[in-house]
């Protein structure tokens, strides 16, 4: 999604949430600033790593998870897909004993798995927005292999694919490295929210807050806008 289509719908999310612009634009200009003095990853770099097939398996961190992993395990050779997973997904593949080929974080999932994964191969995306400035500065350094993206204007090395939360960012960078095929796995868009992507919560899954419900609608929404206007086949496991 070109930033200045995916802007209209940025403009509409802050004022839905309230965020602040300013907060995300602040974020993005201290990722840069990190990521400009190490040697981070550019699309092209990411499109060569991945470029082994254009088949993805997107994961999210839904209910139906660990049920869509063990299936895969079972009925898929993974090796024929890239593995993207979105943000707390990260911990349930490697309980099964899968890590991913790319996670796209936030970093408000279990970072000592995705720090695991990244050790393990995986390439990391990191997100700035308004809220997680802290965890840009203290937590991206430790990372290796990062491509850095921002819901706001592109700056620096930053990218913008489009998307909102972890799942749907995936699947816009997911298209953006020419991804024909996705299955998304975990991808539940419902009001029931897992461990997983609430790492402070103390059962496997639990009603989500009408913040996260709200959340939910916009990243189905935007699964809708991708399978309507790109090249691309999407299948989700729940169907």
């Amino acid at each position: 999604m070109e930033f200045g289509l995916w802007e209209k719908y940025y403009k509409e999310i802050i004022d839905d949430f309230g965020f602040s612009r300013s907060g995300d634009e602040k974020s993005a200009k201290l990722l840069d600033e990190i990521l400009s003095t190490e040697e981070c990853l550019t699309l092209n770099d990411l499109s060569k790593i991945v470029g082994f097939s254009d088949k993805f398996i997107v994961f999210g961190a839904g209910p139906s998870l660990k049920e869509h992993i063990k299936m895969l395990n079972e009925e898929y050779d993974l090796k024929d897909y890239v593995l993207l997973a979105a943000d707390g997904a990260t911990t349930a593949l490697i309980e099964e004993g899968v890590f991913p080929d790319i996670v796209a974080t936030d970093l408000d999932g279990n970072l000592d798995d995705i720090l695991l994964a990244n050790i393990n191969g995986a390439n990391i995306v990191v997100h700035a927005h308004g809220d997680n400035i802290d965890k840009i500065a203290s937590l991206t350094p430790f990372f290796n292999n990062v491509l850095g993206t921002t819901q706001s204007q592109p700056v620096g090395t930053l990218y913008n694919f489009g998307g909102f939360t972890d799942g749907d960012r995936a699947l816009f960078l997911a298209v953006a490295l020419g991804a024909r095929e996705i299955t998304l796995a975990g991808m539940d868009f419902g009001d029931r929210v897992t461990k997983y992507s609430r790492p402070d919560m103390s059962q496997d899954v639990g009603d989500a807050d009408e913040f996260k419900k709200k959340k939910l609608v916009y990243a189905e929404e935007f699964t809708k806008w991708i399978l309507e206007n790109e090249p691309v086949e999407i299948v989700n496991l729940l169907n």
